[in-house]
């Protein structure tokens, strides 16, 4: 089972392996305008924008689980950062793991997750690993139009999700998410760490900048 497993994590991590790392970047910045744009179409059921207003940064993830005795998921996506006169440039992301028991077939999953606090952003912003929960909590964020009036801070993350249509606020206590940054560097076009891509010392590529004005309404 493990060799399945770790064969399903390698066939999902190279399913893009025929495109340049820039390109696969830019799909990932893409990407992660189109899951914004799915949030904003049902505002009912999505973030509310009072919650985007007062955001540090967004990070957004693709997920694809697969499997059949056991299970296996990755995704990556884009984490951006609020500056003092707009947002930052993309720094690239991506998370990864194994699952027990029955689950059979694939499943996407689109992730938001709004960081509340400048702590949050700092994390996304070192280089390695960030562990959601403990220090950096993360809880399901509130829902709709009809939380507006009631939304207050609840915790350092709020996380979101649309899976197969459906829009929810989830957990995602323990979920590790690394910096790419050799994804990074080929959409920079040179090294750069997450700290300078967040902090705004880098400038926005032309291919972000559809993403920035999306998140600029907020």
């Amino acid at each position: 089972m493990k060799a399945f497993v770790f064969l399903i994590t390698a066939i999902l991590l190279t399913s893009c392996s025929t495109t340049s790392p820039r390109d696969e970047m830019q799909a990932d910045v893409d990407q992660a305008a189109t899951v914004i744009q799915r949030f904003e179409a049902i505002p009912e059921k999505g973030i509310p924008p009072s919650v985007m207003k007062a955001a540090r940064g967004v990070a957004i993830l693709t997920v694809t689980k697969a499997g059949f005795i056991g299970s296996a998921r990755a995704g990556k996506g884009v984490v951006v950062a609020r500056l003092n006169n707009g947002w930052s440039g993309p720094s690239a992301i991506g998370t990864g793991g194994l699952g027990v028991g029955f689950q059979a077939g694939v499943e996407v999953t689109e992730f938001v997750m709004v960081l509340n606090t400048p702590a949050a952003v700092e994390a996304f912003s070192k280089q390695g690993n960030v562990t959601l929960g403990g220090n950096l909590s993360v809880a399901a964020g509130p829902l709709g139009r009809t939380a507006e009036a009631g939304v207050s801070l609840q915790s350092a993350i709020y996380s979101y999700s649309i899976s197969q249509g459906f829009f929810a606020g989830v957990s995602l206590e323990g979920t590790v998410i690394s910096v790419r940054d050799d994804a990074n560097e080929a959409y920079y076009g040179r090294p750069v760490t997450a700290g300078e891509i967040l902090s705004g010392k880098v400038q926005v590529p032309a291919g972000a900048r559809n993403l920035v004005t999306m998140l600029s309404k907020y």
